[in-house]
């Protein structure tokens, strides 16, 4: 594919993903459709060759199994996440004030509040009805978070104090008592027969080309849809009949920690591989061969040096725009890079033709984590982390430039193919 063409696709894929039970189904839909068979946990799985998708929540793996897969086959994982932080709707959500119509909601993650004022945002996520049936939801532009005009408080670009609880709180309409749609009778109205939901805020603009020759990318939840659409893209691409199985794992509540039965510290993909080796009649000690010659590639949304506050970055890894994806490394294990992973990663970029750049995080400041640790701790898979370098990381909107884009991708493919 080309440039243009990846960050074409990527940009329908965040638009048709605006929760991470969205970019899970979504992306078990493209793999069916590329002849991935679903599985679901309930059933006895196949043992034969072949390429296979299950889906727990918004998490989805899927894997090749090639027809010379024994039980000491080597995988190789692509490891991301689904989710972004953001807002979820409380239960009982209707607030009244002063004439308006809201919406209790609860921050989700480490979301960049300021950037979530003055959006037009819809409601999304799954409904459940009675019987078990899961639906997903996506209104329109329904809510806002309205910021207070400048000449009620004089000194807010002074610096101000966002309170969690009341300051963030949507507009979605007039206040049922003067006339206006009690929400949560519109909630009801909109979930038809469900009898609970998981619902949440998302950003309804649309990922657009921006800068003076289009070199950028402008979007929501690029952290981590950015690596979500590379390993799906990926695992499409990956060999059928390669010397190792290649896996592609999109987890959720990464935002959160991770510890959840679909987030990267649960047993999913241990769970899934456990499954696969016990088709290949793998014992204990053969399973434990092949997970020592794997290798998990977590890749996550890292940081570009920002124009206007340089001092926040290393003084000699100065990743830029358009110079390749990043290799994270950390003396205390926030990132998983060692030696041996930093070959790896460059064999695949050599393969894939892509340049890559060092990240590390400056000493004063700790920088955030991945699901490396966490999975590599609960596997002992030997693990790298990389990702795509962003401006604006958990903004509602952050920015990427394309060739990055691009570049991920080659690489991850290259990972996968091995």
């Amino acid at each position: 594919m080309t440039t243009d063409a990846i960050a074409s696709s990527f940009a329908q894929y965040v638009a048709e993903s605006p929760t991470a039970f969205h970019a899970a189904t979504v992306a078990r839909d493209q793999l069916v459709a590329a002849g991935f068979t679903e599985l679901s946990e309930l059933d006895a799985w196949p043992t034969k060759a072949g390429a296979y998708v299950v889906v727990r929540d918004g998490a989805v793996i899927a894997w090749r199994l090639p027809e010379s897969a024994t039980a000491t086959t080597p995988f190789r994982i692509l490891g991301a996440h689904t989710d972004s932080p953001g807002f979820r709707i409380k239960p009982n959500p209707g607030v009244r004030t002063g004439g308006w119509e809201q919406l209790n909601v609860e921050v989700y993650g480490g979301a960049l509040l300021s950037t979530w004022f003055d959006r037009d945002l819809r409601i999304a996520g799954r409904v459940v009805d009675a019987d078990g049936t899961v639906r997903l939801l996506s209104t329109d532009a329904v809510a806002r978070i309205p910021n207070l005009a400048i000449h009620l408080d004089r000194g807010v670009n002074d610096g101000k104090e966002i309170d969690r609880q009341r300051h963030t709180l949507p507009v979605v309409g007039i206040d049922a008592a003067f006339g206006g749609t009690d929400v949560l009778d519109w909630l009801r109205g909109r979930v038809g027969e469900a009898v609970s939901w998981d619902l949440f805020l998302a950003d309804t603009q649309a990922p657009a080309r921006i800068g003076i020759d289009g070199a950028f990318l402008a979007s929501g939840r690029m952290d981590n849809l950015t690596s979500v659409h590379a390993g799906l893209r990926g695992i499409i691409e990956a060999p059928a009949d390669g010397e190792h199985v290649p896996v592609f794992a999109a987890f959720d509540h990464e935002e959160i920690g991770s510890s959840t039965p679909s987030g990267a510290g649960g047993p999913f993909l241990e769970d899934v591989l456990g499954r696969v080796q016990e088709g290949l009649r793998a014992t204990r000690s053969e399973a434990a061969r092949a997970f020592r010659a794997s290798w998990l590639l977590s890749s996550d949304a890292g940081h570009l040096v920002h124009p206007n506050q340089p001092e926040k970055h290393d003084p000699t890894n100065r990743p830029r725009p358009g110079a390749g994806p990043l290799l994270k490394i950390s003396a205390n294990q926030r990132y998983m890079t060692e030696a041996k992973g930093e070959a790896v990663w460059a064999a695949a970029c050599d393969a894939a033709g892509v340049t890559w750049q060092p990240f590390v995080n400056v000493n004063t400041i700790p920088g955030g984590s991945t699901i490396g640790p966490i999975a590599a701790t609960r596997l002992g898979i030997p693990t790298i982390d990389i990702g795509v370098g962003l401006l604006s990381m958990h903004s509602v909107r952050e920015l990427v430039h394309v060739d990055d884009l691009a570049a991920l991708h080659g690489a991850v493919a290259a990972f996968l193919a091995g």
